[in-house]
């Protein structure tokens, strides 16, 4: 049997714009400007990764685990009441099609802001694992956060098919031995792909996973 894996931001519910939005307000408070190259380096990395990515390797670490719940304070904030109208489009469909199979969450985000989503859409029902950025030594692009699904999940990654919308996060899931399927919320060209779909509205989608589900 395979199992599917899902990133969260891109993937489950769009809030990429909402986390341009946050780090923006927050990096003011700081008289930091941010700009669309710091921006594009946002995607698909861990809290601690951007804050000294934004704010330099001098800070302590104290200090950038600080100014990283203070930004994701500020984007749960930003997305109450608004996560349910974010959802990727086909998603909550999808998932109760297939909800037989085993399913799980791996994610760079803080644990507050995968619980947050979870709760809000009371999407949680769906999965059986769930991996934040904190349950892991080494955050995407590196494979530890899919392999550690996987394990939870009970199912050996070549069986494992990883929905992704950043480049780190497919690099992830590639090297983890998973087949890839990219979400065009992020990023339209992820390299190692089996399939690009815009969404989960798309009949390519269950055509492809029909086709992997038949007995070899």
């Amino acid at each position: 049997m395979i199992a599917l894996i899902f990133d969260m931001d891109g993937v489950i519910v769009d809030s990429n714009p909402v986390h341009r939005q946050a780090w923006a307000a927050f990096n003011r408070r700081y008289g930091l400007e941010t700009t669309e190259e710091m921006l594009q380096r946002m995607y698909g990395r861990r809290n601690d990764q951007i804050v000294r990515d934004f704010y330099g390797e001098g800070i302590t670490a104290e200090e950038v685990d600080a100014r990283g719940r203070a930004k994701e304070r500020l984007f749960r904030e930003m997305m109450a009441g608004r996560t349910e109208k974010m959802l990727v489009p086909g998603l909550r469909a999808f998932l109760e099609r297939h909800r037989d199979l085993p399913m799980g969450v791996g994610s760079n985000a803080e644990p507050e802001n995968v619980a947050f989503v979870l709760d809000e859409t009371g999407l949680g029902q769906y999965f059986r694992a769930v991996v934040d950025g904190h349950q892991v030594r080494h955050p995407k692009p590196h494979p530890e956060v899919y392999l550690r699904v996987a394990d939870l999940l009970e199912t050996e990654p070549a069986k494992c098919i990883v929905f992704e919308d950043s480049h780190s996060g497919a690099a992830a899931a590639v090297a983890a031995g998973m087949r890839v399927i990219g979400i065009r919320t992020t990023d339209g060209n992820l390299p190692g792909t089996s399939l690009t779909i815009d969404n989960f509205l798309s009949g390519d989608l269950e055509v492809w996973l029909r086709a992997q589900m038949r007995p070899v």
